[in-house]
């Protein structure tokens, strides 16, 4: 039974310094009960308000057709009519496309579904690290513990995956090639359960900081921590679902260049390790995540499910699909790019690695947290002595506000360089996501304005630059 805490249970408690991992007791003074309150209610629409998110909602899968079918069909080339009398053969034909090479058909939710009910199951029963969240205010500053298990569940899915494959009961190389029957599945469970979620929790009344319109509620969520029993299902499919994916499609498309070449070709194997960099870092730091505002404060609608169970799977790794319907020779490079490719991959890594720790264990350690997590691979500098000020001005965040953005964004750019110029459309990852990025700045810079006051004021002068020391 999904559950939108409101009250408290066995997962949900007062601070105390008798939990496992001890915190200091906060107080909250009256004036920051007001700004939270004030920040817990609906103020003003965001994404072009109702008619700006409906366009979205529409919009999104369409455009993930469309993206996909230019690439496997068409050389990734953008095709559109060429005259008004072609408009509707030209709709026609993209129709042909989806109805027979990307049906919800019995494979694909067999597949898709498999996958989901295993992640749930793997996150039920295995054991983990239990990190204490952030004061929630809408839950009376009480906070929630989360069974931080994705390291043991990712290596046993990893398990699994190579065993079916070996045992050719289910081969890794059938993902890549069914790839636009999962994606319409894909939507289909994102379509679902966004509007579930909405309806299950306003049927429980359990919503909150809700704007009145319907469709803009959907998308923006109406629960804020749903959970079925020890499991956090927004942090669950944050992790188990969109990243597990686009790891097991590079590998896919892996497998498949060594069946058909007999080797896998410099690209794919960047893809692979890239994608695996960050399925094991989100895993390995599981425990950070409760520390972000995405856990205590963002709620869990259309917005973040649409994309975690397809938009993030399924538009991420469009250089994979690209190089799984193309011979090698369309994007080969020089072994001197190859060196610059991968160090900048592994330097970017590195960055936001340690960054994302040193901010993390930050917000720990003024909950009085100060014994951290030993996963593999724990980088060096990922977390800070003595850390200066309220808030962060040292490690990489003295030099910027958003360095874990910029090496982010940095990584998700490579991921369309590394099939060159043969096309741009796996350069949607990194145009849609600095997009994201910018907008969700402004946002959080907002917000922590109206938090912290002079403050922040005072946070600004010492870190000027926003993204890029020096530049922005």
């Amino acid at each position: 039974m999904v559950q939108s805490y409101g009250s408290t249970g066995n997962e949900l408690r007062q601070r105390s310094v008798d939990s496992p991992t001890p915190a200091k007791s906060l107080t909250t003074t009256d004036e920051g009960r007001k700004v939270d309150e004030l920040l817990d209610k609906h103020q003003s629409y965001e994404f072009g308000g109702p008619a700006g998110v409906t366009a979205m909602m529409v919009g999104f899968p369409l455009l993930m057709y469309y993206l996909w079918i230019c690439l496997w069909f068409y050389d990734g080339k953008l095709v559109y009519p060429t005259s008004i009398e072609n408009i509707i053969p030209f709709l026609e034909t993209m129709w042909a496309h989806v109805r027979d090479d990307a049906s919800p058909n019995a494979y694909a939710w067999k597949v898709y579904t498999g996958l989901v009910v295993y992640q749930l199951f793997l996150a039920w029963v295995m054991p983990g690290y239990q990190q204490e969240g952030l004061p929630v205010p809408s839950l009376g500053y009480k906070t929630l513990m989360y069974n931080c298990n994705a390291l043991y569940c990712l290596y046993a899915t990893m398990l699994t995956a190579a065993a079916l494959h070996y045992y050719h009961i289910f081969r890794l190389t059938e993902i890549i090639d069914n790839y636009g029957h999962i994606m319409s599945v894909a939507m289909i469970y994102g379509f679902a359960v966004s509007f579930g979620m909405y309806f299950i929790t306003v049927a429980t009344g359990n919503q909150i900081r809700m704007s009145g319109s319907f469709i803009y509620d959907v998308f923006m969520g109406a629960c804020l921590n749903p959970r079925i029993g020890s499991v956090d299902l927004k942090m669950w499919a944050e992790v188990r679902i969109p990243w597990v994916i686009v790891f097991f499609l590079a590998v896919s498309g892996g497998c498949q260049q060594y069946e058909q070449y007999g080797y896998v070709t410099p690209n794919m194997a960047f893809m692979i390790l890239a994608t695996w960099l960050y399925l094991n870092a989100c895993a390995k730091g599981e425990e950070c995540i409760p520390q972000t505002w995405d856990m205590y404060h963002e709620k869990w609608g259309f917005m973040v499910i649409f994309w975690n169970f397809a938009g993030v799977p399924f538009t991420y790794v469009y250089s994979v699909v690209y190089m799984a319907s193309h011979h090698p020779s369309k994007y080969q490079f020089s072994t001197p790019t190859y060196v610059v490719l991968f160090t900048t991959l592994l330097t970017a890594y590195y960055i936001w690695d340690t960054s994302m720790s040193q901010k993390s264990r930050f917000k720990m350690q003024t909950q009085g947290i100060t014994t951290f997590r030993n996963t593999f691979p724990q980088l060096p500098g990922g977390t800070l002595k003595n850390p200066e000020n309220r808030l962060l001005i040292s490690g990489w965040w003295r030099y910027s506000r958003k360095p874990n953005y910029v090496a982010d964004w940095t990584m998700s750019f490579c991921w369309g360089v590394v099939i060159g110029g043969a096309t741009f459309i796996p350069y949607f990852y990194s145009v849609f996501f600095i997009t994201v990025l910018i907008h969700r700045c402004g946002r959080d810079f907002e917000r922590c304005s109206i938090k912290y006051g002079k403050d922040w004021e005072r946070y600004c002068s010492i870190v000027k630059y926003k993204f890029i020391p020096g530049v922005y």
